[in-house]
C-alpha cells in the first residue's frame, strides 16, 4: 500500500516549477518554506510529516526549525544540508564539479540530457559505478519521458538558476533546531561515503534517527512508507490470519422438493424470499455471519457456539410461522479463510452432520457441546456418525429447536 492508502497526501511545486506560477524569480529557501506553510493552510493540513529527498530536504529542515507546531515529523532520504564542498563537509561537491554540472544542465530537457539522466538511474539501480554508465542501454521511450518531464518541471534557466541556489545553501548551522523526529535514510549499498554522511548529519539533529535500509534507500520504496507510516502514528493494516476459530452453522428446508411441486414455482419464490428475509434477520440478532446462500439453505459462522445454537432455533421458530420446517449443524474448529470464507475439514464436518438431522433439530457435535455447558440448552444423543472423507466417528446430538431459547 502506497501512501495514498493511508493518508493525504499534499505535493507541494516550488513557485516556477511543475503546476506552479511562471515567470517568477526562482525562490530562496526562506520564500519556499513561506509557501509551504501557505499550502498547509490553505488545504487544511495542521502538522504533517515533511519527506523530501537529498538537498530538497533543506527547506523542510528550515521549516521544522522555524514552525516546529506545523510539522509532526521529517522524512529526508539521503539527507544533504549542502552541495558544496567544505573541510568539514567531505561529502560535497568541487568547485569545478559543480561548473561541470551546469554545463552539462544547459542541455536540460532535450533528449542528450535526458539519456544521460536515464543512464545514471540506470546504473544506480543494477549498481553499476556512475562512471560505466555508458556500458548500458536504455530505452530510447524512457528517454523521451524524461526529456518530457524536465520540459514540464522547469525551463532550461530557471533549473539553472535553482541549482546555483542549492549550491550556496547550507542548512547545516539550524539542524540544531530542527525538534521534531526526524527519519534519516540511506542504504546498504549506498556506499560508505553517504553512510557516513546521514550519521553526520544526525549528530547535529536533537531527534533524528539513521535507518540503513537493505539494498539501495531510494529503490526501497515498501520500507520507506512502513517508516512514514511509524513518523505518523498510524498502525500498519493487519494482516488477516491464515485459519481462524470459527462456528460453522448450516441450515436448510426440509422437504422442500415436494413443497415447490405442491405450490408452483411463482409461489415457492416467494416463500422463499420471506425465509430468507427471517433467516437473516436471525442472524443480524445474533450477530451471525452470511456467507452463501444455495437455494433453500444457509451456510454462516458465528463467533461463539451458544450464539449459533440460538439463531438456528430462532430461524426454526421464525420460519414455522411460514408453514416451513427447517433443520441445522452446529461445529466449531479451526477454519482455513478462503476469500475470507471459512473453509477446510470443519466446514466440511457442519455439512455432513446436517444431513443427519431431522426436522426442526438443530444437530450439534460433541465439541459444540462441551463449550456452552451450563448455557441452557437440552441436548439428545444423536448417536456416532461416520462422515464421507473425515477421519474418525463424530458423536453428535440434537437440540430441538423448540427448546433451545
Amino acid at each position: 500500500m502506497g501512501l495514498a492508502g493511508f493518508a493525504r497526501l499534499i505535493l507541494h511545486d516550488r513557485r516556477g516549477t511543475g503546476a506552479s506560477s511562471r515567470n517568477v524569480p526562482p525562490p530562496n529557501l526562506e520564500t519556499r518554506a513561506a509557501d509551504l506553510l501557505a499550502v498547509l493552510n490553505e488545504v487544511g493540513s495542521a502538522a504533517p510529516v515533511l519527506v523530501a529527498a537529498a538537498s530538497t530536504g533543506a527547506m523542510h529542515a528550515l521549516f521544522a526549525a522555524l514552525h516546529p507546531e506545523r510539522a509532526s515529523a521529517l522524512f529526508w532520504n539521503y539527507p544533504r544540508p549542502r552541495l558544496a564542498w567544505d573541510p568539514e563537509y567531505p561529502w560535497g561537491q568541487r568547485p569545478e564539479d559543480f561548473e561541470a554540472e551546469i554545463v552539462e544542465g544547459r542541455m536540460w530537457g532535450t533528449a542528450n540530457y535526458a539519456r544521460e539522466l536515464a543512464l545514471s538511474r540506470a546504473a544506480q539501480r543494477a549498481g553499476v559505478p556512475h562512471e560505466d554508465r555508458r556500458r548500458l542501454v536504455v530505452d530510447e521511450d524512457l528517454v523521451h519521458l524524461y526529456a518530457r518531464i524536465n520540459r514540464n518541471t522547469a525551463s532550461p534557466d530557471v533549473a539553472e538558476a535553482l541549482t546555483r541556489i542549492a549550491w550556496q545553501t547550507d542548512v547545516g548551522q539550524i539542524l540544531p533546531s530542527v525538534q521534531v523526529p526526524a527519519a534519516l535514510l540511506v542504504g546498504e549499498d549506498d556506499g560508505q561515503a553517504q553512510r557516513d554522511e546521514a550519521d553526520y548529519v544526525a549528530s547535529l539533529m536533537p531527534d533524528a534517527t539513521v535507518h540503513v535500509l537493505p539494498g539501495r534507500s531510494g529503490l526501497n520504496i515498501a520500507a520507506q512508507v512502513g517508516i512514514i507510516r511509524d513518523l505518523a502514528g498510524i498502525e500498519p493494516p493487519r494482516e488477516e490470519p491464515a485459519t481462524v476459530l470459527a462456528t460453522v452453522v448450516f441450515t436448510d428446508i426440509v422437504e422442500s422438493a415436494q413443497r415447490q411441486a405442491a405450490i408452483g414455482d411463482r409461489a415457492w419464490r416467494n416463500l422463499v424470499l420471506a425465509h430468507h428475509a427471517n433467516v437473516r434477520e436471525a442472524l443480524a440478532q445474533w450477530d451471525g455471519k452470511e456467507h452463501d446462500t444455495a437455494g433453500d439453505g444457509f451456510f454462516c459462522s458465528f463467533v461463539g457456539p451458544a450464539r449459533a445454537i440460538h439463531c438456528a432455533c430462532e430461524i426454526a421458530e421464525r420460519v414455522a410461522a411460514l408453514g416451513l420446517e427447517t433443520r441445522a449443524s452446529v461445529h466449531i474448529g479451526e477454519c482455513e479463510l478462503i476469500d475470507g470464507k471459512p473453509g477446510g475439514v470443519a466446514v466440511t464436518i457442519a455439512s455432513r452432520a446436517l444431513a443427519t438431522a431431522a426436522g426442526s433439530e438443530v444437530v450439534v457435535t460433541q465439541t459444540v457441546k462441551d463449550l456452552v455447558a451450563g448455557s441452557g440448552f437440552r441436548f439428545d444423543d444423536h448417536g456416532e456418525h461416520d462422515f464421507k472423507g473425515v477421519p474418525g466417528r463424530w458423536h453428535l446430538y440434537a437440540v430441538p429447536a423448540t427448546t433451545g431459547r
